[in-house]
């Protein structure tokens, strides 16, 4: 009871605007009090749980993703794309979602690829007829492809909250995301001859009549090369992912400097202190979050409500059902973050008695944020995805509930019951 209560005030906090750090620190005292729990030794040890170096990717991630926002790298990725399959009906569409699943193969982090993707592509979209509603939505749940496509800062999170391989993690959500992009392209093409007409005018024609193929390849190998050095460098052995965070930053600081020249002494310093206050931001998150899970595990907590679950549904199937289910409610209320450190590590111990693999896990739980970060009431994705967009939340809410339900449940429940989408790749890499 008093778990649950704790979660309800996490929620309550964040829904009356207060920071999310601090609304997990509101849930940390009230814990400590119930519980009578030591601050000095929690503290402690939530300060040796964030000593991983494992951690130092994160901050580096970041820091990939504003760098290509400022140093011209979305751009270029955006003009390529555009030029392969801007023609073709649903090609604009089309064109948002592959640029932020390339966009999430480099950054690994969905609101960059929202700022960047978004403040590109929306005014095009609206000349083509797309309706800037319709087009924020799709901004919102195309940017989730970030959590999904490797390098993700939630696989991140939730490797090093529940102890499994990083690189596992990363490696189960390439099958969803290949699903999700797929679905994604299919209904835009559907759409955009159906519930709006889709034009192609003058102007629109004029970018790819300027702009050759070979050229915009040129234009753009640079900034393709970057997901293929960091994905090929983790699976190929031949570096870490703490390692590809570094060379991640380094590739983004040359190819913004001396191959674009976007990138600006100003903008860098700009872009390293936006990613010091997001880092700063869930790193009080995750050293909270840690010193929360202690005193849960003292309290035996995960295993009461593994009993508690079991007692009511014992059938793995239901089990399933059952978790599926409070990972959407919960990733509608709060933010990813907090679903990932808090939420996805209580249920585990029950996940593992239902037969489902950790990794396999890890992708269902990707799978819920895809949803939630787009679900009223919180969705912060789909909120940051309007103010970029400049439309109402409630233009947008209609065709975001759509794509979730067309899209985004199939894909949830693909994942769900088909392990062996999460865990070919893993097993065929060895990670598992």
């Amino acid at each position: 009871m008093i778990a649950l209560t704790a979660v309800a005030i996490l929620i309550v906090l964040m829904a009356v605007g207060m920071p999310v750090a601090w609304s997990f620190a509101g849930v940390l005292a009230f814990l400590s009090i119930a519980y009578d729990a030591n601050l000095n030794t929690l503290m402690l040890q939530g300060f040796r749980s964030l000593n991983s170096v494992i951690l130092i990717a994160l901050p580096l991630f970041v820091i990939t993703g504003y760098l290509m926002q400022s140093g011209g790298i979305a751009k270029r990725l955006v003009e390529f794309i555009e030029v392969l399959v801007g023609r073709r009906r649903g090609g604009m569409g089309a064109s948002m979602v592959l640029a932020s699943g390339i966009f999430g193969a480099i950054a690994g982090t969905a609101t960059a690829a929202v700022a960047s993707i978004g403040t590109i592509m929306i005014k095009p979209l609206e000349e083509r007829g797309y309706p800037r509603g319709y087009s924020a939505a799709m901004l919102g749940i195309s940017s989730l492809l970030g959590i999904l496509i490797p390098p993700s800062i939630t696989m991140i999170l939730f490797a090093v909250v529940t102890r499994q391989s990083v690189a596992a993690c990363f490696a189960a959500t390439i099958g969803p995301a290949l699903l999700l992009i797929i679905g994604l392209i299919l209904t835009n093409r559907f759409c955009a001859g159906g519930l709006f007409k889709e034009v192609i005018n003058q102007a629109n024609d004029d970018i790819y009549n300027k702009i050759s193929k070979p050229k915009a390849a040129i234009k753009a190998f640079p900034a393709l090369s970057l997901p293929l050095i960091i994905l090929g460098g983790i699976y190929g052995g031949i570096f870490t992912p703490t390692e590809a965070a570094a060379v991640a930053v380094f590739a983004a600081v040359l190819i913004g400097f001396f191959i674009y020249r976007d990138l600006t002494p100003s903008r860098l310093v700009s872009g390293l202190i936006g990613a010091a206050e997001t880092t700063g931001s869930i790193i009080l998150i995750l050293l909270f979050s840690f010193m929360i899970s202690r005193i849960l595990a003292t309290e035996r907590i995960p295993q009461d409500l593994t009993e508690a679950v079991g007692a009511i549904v014992s059938d793995p199937l239901a089990v399933l059902i059952t978790i599926n289910i409070f990972l959407i409610i919960v990733g509608a209320l709060m933010d990813d973050v907090s679903v990932t450190v808090i939420i996805a590590p209580l249920f585990m111990p029950l996940m593992v008695d239902a037969g489902v693999h950790p990794v396999h896990y890890a992708s269902i739980v990707a799978c819920s944020v895809v949803i939630g970060a787009n679900s009223p009431p919180v969705a912060p994705i789909l909120y940051m995805a309007c103010r970029i967009g400049r439309v109402s939340i409630h233009n947008a809410v209609m065709p975001a509930l759509m794509f979730i339900a067309v899209v985004g449940m199939p894909v949830m429940m693909i994942t769900t019951f088909v392990p062996e989408l999460s865990l070919f790749i893993p097993r065929w890499l060895g990670f598992i």
